[in-house]
């Protein structure tokens, strides 16, 4: 099976794509998260591909071969559903299943709430659907005397670039590691929160060994991808979170209506976040078509790596149902 790569122009940018599968083949659209690229889907590419599927993963705006606009002002939610609605017009797709990880998964939630005309399936891995809140994201992130959230870390432009910069590969091969869920459940938490006085790495307990799922080379492709565009892109992303809930205002309490299915890995820790042991049993409130739920064991958040073959099963079936 032959990956193949380009760059479509859509919504304003050039956004690089691999590809695999026949053109002629049902489109589905892969949207990967952070820190990542296409690269995170490769084993999907190559699945969907096998069954007849035009499989597609961009690397999303601000990372890897995609352009990088400067402005946090350039990644809100319209932009990422706008980039992939340009997708499908460049690729002449009136339809498609849009799967989205991480970043990705709220990307491909709004695609289902805001254009239901062009998407007839949404698949959210690791992020469920999120209702838009009563505040600012921002307001209610965990924080303690010593500690505040990771995205609040990430808030103020050139912090988290500086240290994320001084060594590009370590900086993957950590993330890797502390967002894998294979370490010891007591120190989930510095997967999350960051020391007050210090850096995102500061203080947390990393394991030396990749697991079996990450080899040497990926963390080199993931790290190449990272020191030739940097982080600054990426991290627009979560300075666009507060604005995004206000450009969302007119969607509050709309639900996703389309098709859809959600796997979170059991030992991910998007699972601690606040709120989420009421939103994920109650996900059905919001997605009433929702036709499957399932929590991977022995699976942290890194899910369509850790565990293609139940990720890849999971997909055909879902897809498979479609009318």
């Amino acid at each position: 099976m032959t990956i193949t790569h380009r760059t479509i122009e859509t919504n304003g940018i050039g956004m690089f794509l691999a590809e695999a599968g026949p053109v002629s083949g049902p489109l589905v659209v892969l949207a990967h998260g952070f820190p990542e690229s296409w690269y995170s889907w490769r084993l999907q590419l190559e699945a969907l591909a096998a069954a007849g599927y035009r499989a597609v993963a961009p690397d999303m705006r601000g990372f890897g071969h995609t352009d990088k606009p400067p402005s946090s002002d350039d990644y809100t939610m319209l932009h990422h559903v706008g980039d992939i609605v340009g997708l499908l017009d460049a690729l002449k797709a009136p339809t498609a299943v849009v799967v989205g990880h991480d970043w990705g998964g709220p990307v491909a939630w709004n695609c289902a709430l805001l254009r239901p005309d062009r998407f007839r399936g949404v698949v959210g891995l690791s992020v469920p659907f999120f209702p838009r809140g009563v505040a600012p994201p921002t307001v209610n992130m965990p924080k303690t005397d010593h500690k505040i959230f990771y995205q609040t870390y990430f808030q103020t432009p050139g912090v988290a670039e500086a240290e994320f910069e001084r060594d590009p590969r370590e900086t993957v091969r950590k993330f890797q590691l502390l967002w894998s869920g294979d370490g010891d459940p007591a120190l989930r938490e510095q997967a999350t929160m960051v020391d007050r006085n210090g850096g995102f790495f500061s203080g947390k307990i990393v394991a030396d060994a990749l697991p079996a799922w990450v080899s040497d080379a990926d963390i080199d492709f993931y790290a190449g991808e990272f020191e030739r565009g940097g982080f600054r892109g990426p991290l627009n992303w979560y300075r666009a979170i507060d604005r995004n809930w206000e450009l969302m205002a007119p969607w509050a309490g709309a639900r996703v209506m389309i098709p859809a299915m959600y796997l979170v890995g059991a030992d991910d820790m998007l699972l601690t976040f606040r709120g989420m042991d009421k939103l994920v049993p109650n996900l059905e409130l919001f997605v009433p078509s929702l036709r499957e739920k399932l929590i991977v064991p022995d699976c942290g958040h890194w899910i369509q790596r850790q565990r293609p073959d139940i990720v890849n099963a999971a997909l055909l079936r879902f897809l498979g149902g479609l009318s």
